[in-house]
């Protein structure tokens, strides 16, 4: 008897971890955006894997300073 209850109790445990772990590795998972098939600002199309890393981290920067430069013009506005 106790060695059931022992065994029910461990498997209970192995199920919640197993939720638990797939829920983890699903919140994860990152969506990667679809390539486009024309590059954007006139730009020519990444040849390996390096360029397209670099195309997309100025495209980030370039975004993050457009974000923050509004913040700032935003900012301004409110200022008296």
């Amino acid at each position: 008897m106790r060695f059931g209850i022992g065994l029910i109790g461990l498997l209970v445990a192995l199920a919640i971890v197993a939720v638990l772990a797939k829920k983890q590795v699903a919140a994860t998972r990152v969506s990667v955006p679809v390539q486009q098939s024309a590059p954007v600002d006139g730009a020519s199309a990444p040849k390996n894997a390096r360029e397209q890393s670099q195309q997309i981290q100025e495209q980030f920067k370039q975004q993050l300073d457009s974000a923050m430069q509004q913040q700032q013009e935003r900012i301004d506005k409110e200022a008296p």
